[in-house]
């Protein structure tokens, strides 16, 4: 695992992301004690997320479907703007910019999809796919030296140069995921965001995979935000780790202080779910089902499924506070009775 220094290369500072999907206008009209009015419908994807990523850190973001990760993977590269909050790539600014401001940060920041079929395009081969960015980012390139770059990436991924004028649908899936990664090393980044990239492979594919990416950090002293669902697979790869859930910060920490001593109870059901073989253990069963984004409970946004919770949890939203380790947004935490 790579070693990070205490420099931030990302910052998110109370970031906020909604979404509008109330539709048309006669979608929007409702009675409403008696009265005919206009009333919005929003997904409250993301609210309030603070933290830094450091340089050649990787920090996983976790949590289950639904509970605002790939939204805030997409905020920080840019690909959607965040209603409120601010984003910084090493002390400057970006989440305001428009894309002719952002196009510098483009090839420092790159991301890595979950899907590596529908990320690359069919009707290109590999090289045209890895051609493109260097072409975009560097205009005066020349053609030999966009050929040796491209022997080079491929050949760093595990990828036969020779196979350079290949499609996509002529790769297997870890293959392709192989060129969807040298496509983002191909304009030398410095961040690289990961949005599930080993969830739609084969376990045997997804270890050498993951063990491309920890290679590839160490040798190009990248920083990673690394999205995924699977806790067992995060353990591996991370420096630190934080736990979403409805689009909020509930835990974030250190590798090692989230499997060994969680603190938040919704971390502690997500590893109870973890199996192991010839490990008995009790799994912790949450109540209820996973709330609406569009409605979201008060006070503690898990206090509806949480074991430990009481009044205070219905009625007070937790402050995120420093727990030793790390931080975690918690009542009964800070009250030292959990």
């Amino acid at each position: 695992m790579n070693t990070p220094t205490s420099t931030p290369i990302l910052s998110l500072k109370n970031v906020v992301k909604h979404f509008d999907i109330s539709g048309g206008l006669l979608e929007k009209l409702h009675f409403t004690d008696g009265r005919l009015g206009l009333q919005s419908t929003i997904v409250q994807a993301v609210n309030g997320v603070d933290f830094d990523i450091l340089e050649g850190e990787t920090l996983s973001v976790v949590g289950e479907s639904g509970c605002g990760k790939s939204t805030l993977a997409r905020c920080v590269v840019g690909l959607h703007k965040p209603n409120s909050g601010e984003i910084y790539f090493r002390g400057e600014r970006i989440d305001h910019l428009n894309p002719k401001a952002m196009m510098p940060y483009r090839a420092r920041m790159q991301m890595v999809f979950q899907d590596p079929y529908s990320s690359l395009n069919p009707r290109m081969t590999v090289q045209k796919t890895l051609e493109e960015p260097l072409k975009f980012h560097n205009p005066g390139i020349r053609n030999g030296e966009i050929k040796d770059r491209i022997d080079e990436v491929m050949e760093q991924v595990g990828v036969d140069p020779l196979w350079a004028l290949r499609y996509p649908h002529e790769f297997s899936g870890g293959q392709r995921q192989r060129v969807s990664i040298a496509r983002a090393l191909m304009v030398d980044p410095a961040f690289i965001v990961a949005d599930e990239p080993i969830s739609a492979l084969d376990v045997s594919v997804q270890a050498q995979i993951l063990n491309l990416l920890m290679e590839t950090q160490a040798k190009r002293g990248l920083s990673y935000m690394f999205i995924s669902h699977d806790l067992s697979v995060v353990r591996h790869i991370s420096n630190r780790v934080a736990v979403m859930y409805l689009g909020k910060l509930c835990e974030l920490t250190d590798s090692e202080s989230l499997y060994n001593t969680p603190r938040h109870p919704y971390t502690k059901a997500l590893l109870s779910a973890i199996p192991q073989l010839g490990v008995k253990k009790s799994h912790i069963r949450l109540k209820g089902e996973v709330p609406s984004p569009i409605n979201l409970p008060t006070g503690c946004i898990f206090h509806g499924r949480c074991p430990y919770a009481d009044e205070r949890c219905i009625r007070e939203i937790p402050e995120v506070r420093d727990c030793g380790t790390g931080i975690v947004a918690c009542h009964r935490v800070e009250e030292g009775s959990l």
